[in-house]
C-alpha cells in the first residue's frame, strides 16, 4: 500500500458520497459523469484552486497547511476519526529502513494483569489486531474451538480480522455480523493509514482480499473509524444470548496494543449467561473434568 494513493482513493470515496445539493451547489438537471462531487466542486467550496486540490489528491502535495486540510474535511464532512485518517495519509512518515520482522512481544507484566481478570473476559490484541494473549474467559466467548495456547506461537495467533472474514465460528456467534464486519474493516484502514508499508499487514490484507469477497467489498469503500466502548450480542454456541460491553483500554508503553475487556450489565440475564461461562471454564480446567488434553478455556462449542 502506498500513502498517496491510499490518499486519492479516500479523498475520492469521500467525494462520491456527497451530492451537489447536499453541499449548496446548485443542479441543472441531467447525467453527471461521476457520482458525488467533482474536483473542481470540492475545490471552490475549500476554498483552493482546482489545480491545487487536484495535486493534494494525486498525493502531489505533501506540505499541504493544517487550514487546507481543515476545509476539505469540512467540506467532505468528515467525523473525528476520518479528519485523523486523512492527516496521516496526507502527512505519511519518511520510509523506515526495512528490518528483518520480528514477533510482536508484549510489555512486561501485560500477561499478568489479563489473568487478574479472572471471570471477566480480556484480551490483548497487538498492532495488526493479532491475539497476543487472552485469559480462558475470552478464548471460551470468542474462540473456544482454538488452541488456547495458539497466541504465544507467533506463526499461529488467531487474527481478528482473519476469524471475521474466515472462520464460520464468527457468523454464528454475531448475530450483527455484517455490521461487526464493517467496524473490523474501519478499524484495519485506520491501521492501515498509520503503517501502509507494514509487510504483516500488507500480507494480511492481501488474504484477506483474495479469501473474502466481503472483505473486498468493505475494503474498497475506504471505511474508516475508531472502535470505542461498543455494547455487542453474542449467540454463544454453550451459553446463549448475551450482551456485553467491550472497552478497548491502550496499552502505556505501546500505543499499537490495545486492551479489550468485555463486561456485562449487573444483575441482568448476559451477568448470568457469563457466570456460568466462568463455570463451564472452570469444569474444564479442574483436574479429572474429562480430558487429559483439557487447557484452560477451552470448552467444545
Amino acid at each position: 500500500m502506498d500513502a498517496h494513493t491510499e490518499l486519492g482513493e479516500f479523498l475520492r470515496s469521500r467525494r462520491a458520497r456527497l451530492r451537489p445539493e447536499d453541499a449548496g451547489l446548485p443542479t441543472f438537471g441531467g447525467r453527471r459523469r461521476v457520482p458525488g462531487l467533482r474536483r473542481e466542486e470540492l475545490a471552490q467550496l475549500a476554498g483552493v484552486s482546482a489545480g491545487y486540490y487536484t495535486r493534494l489528491e494525486q498525493g502531489q502535495s505533501p506540505n499541504a497547511s493544517d487550514a487546507v486540510l481543515d476545509a476539505v474535511a469540512r467540506v467532505l464532512r468528515l467525523d473525528d476519526a476520518e479528519r485523523a485518517h486523512l492527516y496521516t495519509l496526507a502527512r505519511p512518515k519518511p520510509k523506515a529502513r526495512r528490518r528483518a520482522a520480528r514477533p510482536e512481544q508484549l510489555p512486561p507484566g501485560v500477561r499478568v494483569m489479563i489473568d487478574s481478570f479472572g471471570d471477566v473476559p480480556a484480551l490483548v490484541m497487538g498492532r495488526f489486531l493479532d491475539v497476543l494473549c487472552w485469559n480462558p474467559m475470552a478464548h471460551a466467548l470468542l474462540a473456544g474451538h482454538l488452541d488456547f495456547d495458539a497466541p504465544n506461537r507467533p506463526a499461529e495467533r488467531p487474527n481478528i480480522a482473519r476469524m471475521m472474514f474466515l472462520d464460520p465460528h464468527m457468523r454464528e456467534l454475531y448475530p450483527d455480523w455484517s455490521y461487526k464486519a464493517r467496524s473490523t474493516v474501519a478499524d484495519l484502514r485506520l491501521i492501515a493509514g498509520r503503517r501502509p508499508q507494514a509487510p504483516g499487514l500488507t500480507g494480511l490484507i492481501g488474504e484477506l482480499t483474495v479469501g473474502s469477497q466481503e472483505f473486498a467489498k468493505l475494503w474498497a469503500a475506504h471505511t474508516v473509524g475508531d472502535c470505542g466502548p461498543d455494547a455487542r450480542a453474542y449467540h454463544h454456541p454453550l451459553v446463549g444470548e448475551m450482551t456485553l460491553l467491550t472497552q478497548l483500554l491502550t496499552l502505556a508503553k505501546d500505543e499499537d496494543q490495545r486492551v479489550a475487556v468485555f463486561n456485562a450489565e449487573p444483575g441482568s440475564p448476559s451477568e448470568a449467561a457469563l457466570h456460568l461461562l466462568a463455570d463451564l471454564v472452570a469444569g474444564e480446567s479442574r483436574p479429572g473434568s474429562g480430558s487429559a488434553q483439557a487447557r484452560p478455556g477451552a470448552v467444545a462449542p
